[in-house]
C-alpha cells in the first residue's frame, strides 16, 4: 500500500480535519494549498522563534504557543504520513518546540513577576535564575507529538529578590523559592490549560524530589541532600535523561551555565555509580514488572483486544529499558554510555560490544518503527495514546497513516514485538536463574542463635563438609548473614542468604576444577567467605553474584584454582565486573600485545574526572586490576604460556606507566600541551626483560635531558609525584612497589638526574661511576615511557657501554664475584631447592646471558637487542658463542622454572620463596650447571 496522498490527510486525521475547518477552510483549492503549504518544507527552530517573538506579554504568548503548536502538529502530520519527514524530524522538531515554548513561557512569566518582587538574587549576589529540567523524552529530545512534558524547576541557592535598574518599582522583597513558587504557579498553567486552540503540552511535576508532596520549586542543595538521603533507584533512570532546556533570564551566559553545571555534578554520581551496578537490573526490573501489570490491569479493564505499543511486551518501553539498564550499570566507568538519546546509546553499546551489534541495529530499526507506530496514532485524533486496536476506526486510519494495511501492520507489530521482547528477556532473563540453593536447609538456618547454627552444620555435614571444619564454617556463615551490613533491608537479607545456600551447595564440585591441585571442600569455601565478608557492604557486588549464578560459578573456580587469584579478588572486588562484562574478550597466546585500546579508554575516563586526583587515582588503580584480572582469568584457563603472560602483564605495566608521566607531568606544568616532559623511564629488571609477574616490583630509573635552568627542580617534582601515583594506597588499592635502587649511585643518588649525568655515570667518566653488576643491570634494561626521542638516546647509549672493551676473564671474575654475594644475600636452609637463588637455578641462567653479552656485544651485536633471557641464550648458541646442546638444554630448563615459579607463586600466596623438592628438578640443575661450567670455566661458587 502507497504511501496517503495530500487528499487523503484528513480523511485519515480527524485532528487536521479539524483544523482545516477551525481556520475556514472549507473550499477544496483553500484546503489543498494549506496542506501543500503544510508539506512544503522542514519547521525549523529559527522559523518557530521568530514567530514567537511577536508576543510580548503572556496573555500574548499562551494564545499564540497554542496556534503555534496547532500549526506545527498538522504539519508534522502531513510531512511525515506523506515520506517528507521521518521519524527523526518529527522527534527533533517537537523538542526544539518544547523547549521554546518552556524557555520563553518562563521569561515572561518571571520578569513579570521581576515586575512586582524584584529579581531574584542567591546569597552569592549573583541574580539566580529558574532551571527548569526537563525529564523523559523531552531531556532525551525525542518528544512525541501528543506527549507529557516532565519539567523539574529548580534554583541555585537561597536569597531573596531586589530592584534594580530594570525593575526598579518592586515594592515587596520574597525569598528565592517564594519568587519562582509563585512564578511556576502560573508558568504551568500557561502550558498546560486549554483555551481557545487547546493546549501546548500537558506539564507532569510529578518526577520533582518527594513527587507531589513535595514543594513546586527546589534549590540544588535541597536536590542534592534529597538524591542522596531518600533518592530511590527509579528515579536513578529518571535522571539520567535530565536536562536543563531553557535560557538564562536574569543571569549572564557564563553564570547560567556554571548553575546548570552545578545541578549536573549533583545528578551524575547519582544516576552513575563508580563501579559498574549490577544492582540496578533488580530495581529496574521491579520497575517494569510494576509498569506491565499496571498496564495490563488497565488493558483488561477496557475489554479491547489490541496492544499497548509503548508500555506493552516488547514495547517501545522495553527497548528504553534495555538502553538505559546498560547505562546505568556501565555509565560510571565510561562516560560514552552517559547520553540520553535512546538511538544514538544503543549505537554506543553497540560499540563498546555491550549489546551485539545487530541485536542493537535491529533494536534502532524496531525502535523507529515503534515510534512510528505510535505518532501515526496520535495522528488520528491529537491524543495521547499508544493503544493500537485490532479492528475499528482507530486502527485503519492508522494504518493509512502509515501507508500500511491493517493486516499487514498488524503482521508487522507481531514480529517486532516478538524480536523486541527476546531481546529483553536476554537482559533481565536472571530473574528466572538467580542464585539460589535447593530445598533441604533447616528452617530459620540464618537466625544466628545457637540452635540454628547447629542445624547450618547438620546441613554442611549432609554436603561433605568434614566435621574438623564444621564449628569454624558455621560460625562465619552465620555472622555474614547476621551482620549489619547483610541486614541493611530485607531484601538485601534474602539475596545474601539465598547466595550462600548456592554457594556452600557448589563449592565441593570446585575443587580441583580449575587446578592441577585438588583443594578440600572446606579450603574453596572458606575462600569464598572471605569474599562474600569483604563485599558485604557493597551491594552491587552482591546482587551480581546472586543475578548471575553461571558467574558466581566462575568466581568459585577461580577462588578454587589459585589462592593468590582469591587474596586479589578480596582486595579488588572491582575485578569481579570482568566476569560477567560482555566487552571482554578471552585472550590467549595469540592476543596482540597491544594495551593501546585500554589505555585510550582509560584516557577518557581520567580526563572526564580532571580536577579530583583522588579520583583519577582510583580510575587508574581500578583499570589496571581489571586489566590484570583479565589476564589472570586467561592464565588460569590455560590460555598463556607463562613469556607470553609475561610478555602481556610488561606491556600494560608500560602502558601504565606511561599514562602516569602524563597525569604527574600535567599536576606539574601549566601547559602539558605547550610544555611537554622531555623525560623518560627506563626499566630494569623483569620490568626491562619483560619477564613481569603478577606481584613483581618494577625496578625504574628516571632520566631528562631539558636546558631548563630548573629542570632539576621540576624533574624532581615530577617524579615524587609519579610515585605518589604509583605506590599510595588509596581505596582502591595500589599499583606497584617501585625500586628506585638501580639509580646511579643508588640510594645515595638523586631519583632523577639528567642524561649526561647518567651516561657519564655509566661510562665512569670521572673514576666515580657504575660498578660492574650496573653494567649487568643494563643488558636487561629499556626504555619504558615518557619522551621517546630520549628514549632512543637511551638505547644508543645502553648499546655504547655494553660494547665498551671487557676481557672475557674480567667478565668472568666480576660475574662470579657478584653471584656469590648473591648467594650470601639469599640463603636457603631448607632440603628444598630454591628455583631463583640456587646454584643451578634461575640466576645463574641469568648470569651465564649476562656474561655472554657483556664478553660478546662488541663483535656480535645482536646481543644487544633486550630480547629476554631466553632468546639471547638461543641466539648467542647460534652464533658458536656456547655449545648449542648445553644452550637448548638450558633453555629448557629455564621454561620448566619459570612455570614452576609461577604455579608456586598462584598457589602458595605472596611472600612465599619458589622452592621444590630437589629431586624434582634434579635434570634442569644439571643443564643448568652444565651450561655454567660452559661460560664461566668453573662450577664454583657454592653456599657456604
Amino acid at each position: 500500500m502507497a504511501r496517503p496522498t495530500l487528499d487523503d490527510i484528513p480523511k485519515l486525521s480527524r485532528f487536521v480535519e479539524r483544523t482545516l475547518s477551525a481556520e475556514g477552510l472549507v473550499d477544496e483549492p483553500r484546503r489543498r494549498a494549506r496542506l501543500e503549504a503544510w508539506a512544503a518544507s522542514p519547521v525549523t527552530r529559527e522559523a518557530l522563534a521568530e514567530r514567537l517573538d511577536r508576543a510580548e506579554t503572556s496573555e500574548a504568548l499562551a494564545r499564540l504557543l497554542r496556534e503555534v503548536r496547532r500549526d506545527l502538529m498538522a504539519a508534522l502530520v502531513v510531512r511525515n504520513a506523506t515520506g517528507a519527514a521521518d521519524y527523526f524530524e518529527v522527534v527533533r522538531t517537537m523538542s526544539d518546540f518544547a523547549e521554546e515554548a518552556v524557555a520563553r513561557t518562563v521569561a515572561v512569566h518571571v520578569r513579570e513577576a521581576a515586575a512586582r518582587y524584584g529579581v531574584p538574587f542567591g546569597a552569592s549576589g549573583e541574580p539566580a535564575d529558574l532551571l527548569v529540567v526537563g525529564m523523559g523524552k523531552l531531556g532525551g529530545r525525542e518528544l512525541n507529538v501528543s506527549s507529557d512534558i516532565d519539567l523539574i524547576f529548580l534554583y541555585n541557592e537561597d536569597g531573596e529578590t531586589r530592584p534594580t535598574e530594570e525593575f526598579s518599582d518592586a515594592r515587596r522583597t520574597l525569598s528565592v523559592q517564594e519568587f519562582y513558587e509563585r512564578a511556576a504557579r502560573r508558568i504551568i498553567p500557561a502550558l498546560n490549560d486549554i483555551e481557545g486552540p487547546g493546549f501546548v503540552f500537558r506539564v507532569d511535576m510529578r518526577l520533582r524530589p518527594n513527587g507531589e508532596s513535595g514543594p513546586i520549586v527546589g534549590s540544588s542543595d535541597m536536590l542534592e541532600e534529597y538524591l542522596y538521603a531518600q533518592g530511590r533507584d527509579w528515579e536513578r533512570f529518571a535522571w539520567l535523561k535530565g536536562r536543563i532546556v531553557n535560557r538564562p533570564v536574569f543571569s549572564s551566559p557564563d553564570v547560567f551555565a556554571r548553575h546548570a553545571a552545578t545541578v549536573a555534578s549533583i545528578v551524575r554520581p547519582f544516576v552513575f555509580r563508580k563501579y559498574l551496578d549490577f544492582g540496578a537490573i533488580a530495581s529496574l526490573t521491579k520497575l517494569h514488572e510494576m509498569v506491565r501489570a499496571e498496564t495490563d490491569r488497565r488493558e483488561l479493564a477496557r475489554g479491547l483486544e489490541g496492544v499497548n505499543v509503548k508500555l506493552g511486551r516488547g514495547g517501545i518501553r522495553e527497548i528504553e529499558f534495555i538502553t538505559q539498564t546498560q547505562q546505568v550499570i556501565r555509565g560510571g566507568r565510561d562516560e560514552r554510555l552517559r547520553g540520553k538519546e535512546t538511538l544514538a546509546m544503543l549505537s554506543a553499546l553497540a560499540d563498546e560490544g555491550v549489546v551485539p551489534r545487530e541485536t542493537a541495529r535491529r533494536l534502532r530499526e524496531e525502535y523507529v518503527f515503534l515510534r512510528d507506530v505510535e505518532h501515526a496514532l496520535q495522528y488520528v485524533d491529537d491524543q495521547q495514546t499508544q493503544w493500537l486496536p485490532r479492528s475499528g476506526e482507530v486502527l485503519e486510519r492508522a494504518a493509512g497513516l502509515l501507508g500500511l494495511t491493517p493486516e499487514a501492520l498488524w503482521e508487522r507489530i507481531e514480529s517486532v514485538r516478538e524480536f523486541v521482547a527476546r531481546a529483553f528477556d536476554s537482559v533481565f532473563q536472571v530473574g528466572a536463574e538467580k542464585a539460589s540453593g535447593t530445598s533441604g536447609w533447616p528452617v530459620g538456618w540464618y537466625t544466628g542463635t545457637s540452635t540454628a547454627r547447629s542445624a547450618l552444620g547438620a546441613r554442611l555435614l549432609e554436603l561433605g563438609y568434614p566435621e574438623e571444619h564444621l564449628a569454624e564454617l558455621s560460625e562465619r556463615i552465620a555472622a555474614l548473614v547476621t551482620s549489619r551490613m547483610a541486614l541493611r533491608s530485607e531484601e538485601a537479607q534474602g539475596r545474601m542468604r539465598r547466595l550462600v545456600e548456592f554457594v556452600v551447595e557448589k563449592a565441593p564440585s570446585w575443587c580441583g576444577a580449575a587446578s592441577a591441585r585438588i583443594l578440600p571442600p572446606a579450603e574453596v569455601l572458606g575462600r569464598y567467605l572471605k569474599l562474600l565478608e569483604a563485599i558485604a557492604g557493597r551491594s552491587t557486588y552482591v546482587a551480581l553474584l546472586y543475578q548471575y549464578p553461571r558467574a558466581a560459578e566462575r568466581v568459585g573456580r577461580v577462588l578454587a584454582a589459585s589462592r593468590w587469584s582469591a587474596d586479589y579478588m578480596v582486595r579488588h572486588p572491582i575485578v569481579l565486573d570482568e566476569l560477567v562484562d560482555g566487552r571482554i574478550r578471552e585472550m590467549d597466546d595469540f592476543s596482540p600485545v597491544d594495551w593501546s585500546a585500554w589505555r585510550d579508554e582509560l584516557h577518557r575516563s581520567l580526563r572526564a574526572a580532571e580536577g579530583d586526583v583522588e579520583r583519577q587515582m582510583n580510575l587508574l588503580r581500578d583499570a589496571h586490576h581489571a586489566a590484570v584480572f583479565r589476564l589472570l582469568i586467561a592464565d588460569l584457563d590455560g590460555h598463556f604460556t607463562v613469556e607470553r603472560l609475561a610478555d602481556q602483564l610488561s606491556a600494560l605495566a608500560d602502558a601504565t606507566v606511561a599514562e602516569t608521566v602524563e597525569l604527574a607531568w600535567a599536576s606539574v606544568v601549566d601547559d602539558p600541551e605547550v610544555r611537554p616532559a622531555r623525560f623518560a623511564v627506563i626499566g630494569y629488571g623483569k620490568l626491562g626483560g619483560k619477564e613481569l609477574g603478577y606481584q613483581s616490583d618494577l625496578d625504574l630509573v628516571f632520566v631528562y635531558d631539558d636546558p631548563d635552568p630548573d629542570a632539576d627542580r621540576l624533574y624532581s617534582r615530577l617524579v615524587r609525584r609519579m610515585m605518589s601515583w604509583l605506590t599510595v594506597q588509596t581505596s582502591s588499592g595500589k599499583l606497584f612497589d617501585v625500586d628506585l635502587r638501580l639509580r646511579p649511585n643508588g640510594e645515595n643518588g638523586l631519583a632523577v638526574c639528567s642524561f649526561d649525568a647518567f651516561s657519564r655515570y655509566q661510562r665512569n667518566a670521572d673514576g666515580n661511576g657504575a660498578w660492574f653488576w650496573e653494567h649487568q643491570a643494563l643488558t636487561r634494561a629499556r626504555f619504558v615511557a615518557g619522551d621517546a626521542a630520549l628514549g632512543e638516546r637511551f638505547e644508543r647509549e645502553r648499546c655504547e657501554v655494553l660494547r665498551m672493551p671487557r676481557t672475557p676473564e674480567s667478565v668472568r671474575a666480576d660475574v662470579l664475584s657478584m653471584r656469590e654475594k648473591m648467594l650470601e644475600g639469599h640463603p636457603n636452609r631448607s632440603e628444598a631447592f630454591d628455583l631463583k637463588h640456587d646454584r643451578g637455578g634461575m640466576v645463574d641462567v641469568e648470569f651465564a646471558v649476562q656474561c655472554l653479552v657483556l664478553t660478546h656485544a662488541a663483535t656480535h651485536p645482536e646481543l644487544m637487542n633486550n630480547f629476554g633471557n631466553i632468546l639471547l641464550l638461543e641466539m648467542a648458541a647460534r652464533s658458536g658463542l656456547v655449545d648449542e646442546q648445553s644452550a637448548l638444554e638450558a633453555v629448557a630448563a629455564y621454561r620448566r622454572y619459570r612455570m614452576l615459579q609461577h604455579e608456586i607463586r598462584l598457589n602458595a600466596g605472596e611472600g612465599m620463596p619458589a622452592r621444590v623438592p630437589r629431586e624434582l628438578v634434579a635434570d634442569e640443575i644439571r643443564a643448568v650447571r652444565s651450561l655454567w661450567r660452559t661460560v664461566f670455566e668453573t662450577d664454583g661458587p657454592e653456599r657456604a
